[in-house]
C-alpha cells in the first residue's frame, strides 16, 4: 500500500519514518533557533552509504573500457547533497590571520543539515590563506580545524581548490585574496593578470600567459598549483577517499574554466553584457599562432569590432554575420587560438592533479571524484553567434559544439565535469537577452554523455522555493540524460533554516536521497 505525496509515492512506514526525523530536525533547530540566528543575512550569502568507493579516477582507456560499468552505476537513483559554506565563513584577526567565524552556530546549522539529511559539505580551500605570506609556507590549521568540525558532525566533503580571489564578488567583505606574496609580484609585474583592451586588469586570477613562465619567486603558476595540491594531499592523505569525496581543482575566476570576461563587482560589467575578450597582457602566443598561419597581421590584438563588456549584440560587428565577423577567416582563427589556450590550460592542471590523486585509484577504499567546474553563460544562448560565451573562452556557436573539446580534455583525466543552472528554466529568464540555460544544460548532459564523464550538479541562483528545488530534482534524473553523482547547493545560509524554505529543503533533500 502506497501514499501519494507532492507527487511522489512512499510506503505508509517510509512516510511515517521520515515525518518523525522531520520533526526532530525542527524540534532541534527550535532549541537552537537563538545560535542559528547569529547566521545574520550579511554573514551567509549567495542516511547514505559512502559512494566514495565508486569513484575511481581513470586514464582515458580505462573509461572507454568500463563505459557499460559507468553507466550502471549512475542508475543508481541516489543523489548525495553537499551544501557549500558561506562566501564569508573565514574573518581576519587583529594580526591579520584568518579565523572561522561564529564557530558555535556553524556547529549548531552543521547537525541541522546532518539531520535533515544532508551528505556533506562543499569548502573552498583558499590558495590566498594557507600560502599566504610567502612562497611555500603553507598554513593548514584553520582546514583542520574546519575539516574536523565536519567530519566530527558525521559530513563528508566536496573539497574546492580555490586558485582565485573573491574579493569583487564579495566586495571586500569576508573576501579572500591572491597570496600577499602574488600580489606583491602584481604590483610590479600587471601582466601577470590578465588585461582587457583598454588594458584594464583585476588580480582576481593569474593569466594563463604565466602557465609556463618563472615570473612567481621563480616558479611557474603551473607549478605553484601543483606544489599547492601536493601539499594539500600531504597533508590530508587520512581524510581522502573517506571523508573527502570529491576534490574540485580552481582553473579560473571563481573556480571555473573561463576567462574573466565578465568580472563581476568591480563596474566594468553588467548582466546581460556580452563581455570582453580577455587577451592584453602579453601576446606573444597570439603573435606565433599568427605567423603559423600566415598572417602576422592577426597576431597583433584581439578584434577591434567586438563592442564592450555592456554591448547588446546587435550592431556589434564581430558577433552578426558579415565579412569581419566569427565567421570570417580571421574569426575562426582567433576564436580557436582564443578557445585552444583555455583548453591547454585545463589540460595542464588537471593532468598534474591526476597524477597527484592516481595512487588513490589502487585503493578502492580511498578513491576521490576529481571535478573541474565550467561557467554556465546563458545570456544570448539562442543567437546565432553565442557572444557572451565566445568572450569567456567557449568558442560555442549555433554552428559549433564548443564544449565538446572541453569535455574531451576532461574525459582524458577521468574528471567529472560540474555543471550549474540545474534550478533555472528559459520562462523565468528576460526574454529580450534570448537566454536559455535549460538548452545550455541540455547541450552539457548531451555531450557529458557522449564522453563518458560523470556529471556534478549545482545551482546559479538561489532557490529554495518548491518549483525551484523541484526543478533541480527533474534535472538531476533528467531521462534523457545520466544521473548526476551528486549535487552542491550554493549556499548554506540564513535562509535556509527558516521554517518555510526549510519545509521544502529537507523534503528535496530526502527525495534526492531515496531510491526511486
Amino acid at each position: 500500500m502506497a501514499c501519494k505525496c507532492g507527487g511522489y509515492y512512499y510506503t505508509l512506514n517510509a512516510k511515517a519514518s521520515f515525518d518523525r526525523d522531520l520533526a526532530k530536525t525542527r524540534k532541534f533547530l527550535l532549541r537552537n533557533v537563538s545560535v542559528i540566528r547569529m547566521f545574520t543575512s550579511g554573514f551567509f550569502r549567495s542516511k547514505w552509504r559512502s559512494i566514495a568507493g565508486k569513484r575511481r579516477i581513470l586514464s582515458m582507456d580505462a573509461r572507454e573500457k568500463s563505459r557499460s560499468t559507468i553507466l550502471e552505476s549512475s542508475k543508481d537513483k541516489r543523489v548525495p547533497i553537499f551544501v557549500m559554506m558561506p562566501v564569508d565563513i573565514f574573518t581576519l584577526d587583529a594580526s591579520g590571520c584568518p579565523r572561522i567565524r561564529k564557530l558555535k552556530a556553524l556547529t549548531v546549522s552543521l547537525k541541522a543539515l546532518k539531520l535533515a539529511g544532508v551528505h556533506g559539505i562543499g569548502v573552498e580551500v583558499w590558495w590566498g590563506i594557507v600560502e599566504r605570506f610567502s612562497p611555500f609556507d603553507y598554513d593548514w590549521s584553520l582546514y583542520e580545524e574546519l575539516f574536523k568540525l565536519i567530519s566530527d558532525s558525521g559530513l563528508k566533503l566536496h573539497v574546492a581548490l580555490s586558485f582565485h580571489s573573491n574579493i569583487h564578488s564579495t566586495h571586500g567583505k569576508g573576501g579572500v585574496s591572491l597570496p600577499l606574496w602574488i600580489l606583491e609580484i602584481g604590483d610590479v609585474n600587471k601582466d601577470i593578470y590578465y588585461r582587457d583592451q583598454q588594458g584594464f586588469s583585476n588580480n582576481d586570477y593569474l593569466t594563463l600567459g604565466v602557465d609556463h613562465v618563472p615570473l612567481l619567486s621563480g616558479r611557474t603558476a603551473l607549478q605553484c598549483y601543483e606544489d599547492f595540491m601536493l601539499s594539500f594531499v600531504n597533508k590530508f592523505e587520512s581524510f581522502i577517499g573517506t571523508v573527502i569525496e570529491e576534490i574540485s581543482i580552481g582553473l579560473g575566476p571563481s573556480g571555473e574554466l573561463r576567462y574573466p570576461a565578465h568580472p563581476f563587482g568591480d563596474g566594468r560589467w553588467k548582466f546581460p553584457g556580452i563581455g570582453e575578450f580577455q587577451c592584453y597582457d602579453k601576446m606573444e602566443d597570439l603573435k606565433m599562432a599568427a605567423c603559423r598561419e600566415g598572417k602576422p597581421q592577426w597576431g597583433d590584438k584581439g578584434p577591434q569590432n567586438a563592442g564592450c563588456y555592456n554591448s547588446l549584440p546587435s550592431g556589434v560587428p564581430f558577433f552578426e554575420e558579415g565579412k569581419e565577423s566569427f565567421l570570417s577567416d580571421y574569426g575562426r582563427f582567433f576564436l580557436e587560438w582564443y578557445s585552444g589556450r583555455l583548453i591547454c590550460h585545463a589540460d595542464a592542471i588537471l593532468a598534474k592533479a591526476a597524477k597527484i590523486l592516481k595512487k588513490y585509484q589502487e585503493n578502492e577504499q580511498t578513491s576521490v571524484m576529481l571535478v573541474a567546474k565550467i561557467s554556465g553563460i546563458y545570456w544570448w544562448y539562442q543567437t546565432v553567434s553565442h557572444p557572451a560565451e565566445l568572450t569567456a573562452g567557449y568558442y560555442n556557436t549555433a554552428l559549433r559544439d564548443g564544449y565538446d573539446p572541453v569535455v574531451s580534455v576532461l574525459s582524458r583525466h577521468g574528471a567529472a565535469l560540474h555543471i550549474p543552472c540545474l534550478e533555472m528554466m528559459d520562462s523565468e529568464t528576460p526574454p529580450t537577452y534570448l537566454c536559455s540555460p535549460e538548452g545550455l544544460l541540455k547541450q552539457m548532459q548531451s555531450v557529458s554523455k557522449k564522453r563518458i564523464v560523470n556529471l556534478i550538479g549545482r545551482n546559479t541562483t538561489e532557490r529554495l522555493d518548491k518549483t525551484g528545488l523541484w526543478k533541480i530534482r527533474s534535472n538531476c534524473y533528467n531521462p534523457q540524460a545520466e544521473v548526476v553523482r551528486s549535487f552542491t547547493y550554493f549556499r548554506m545560509n540564513d535562509s535556509i533554516f527558516r521554517v518555510e524554505n526549510w519545509n521544502n529543503f529537507v523534503p528535496f533533500v530526502r527525495m534526492m536521497s531515496t531510491d526511486l
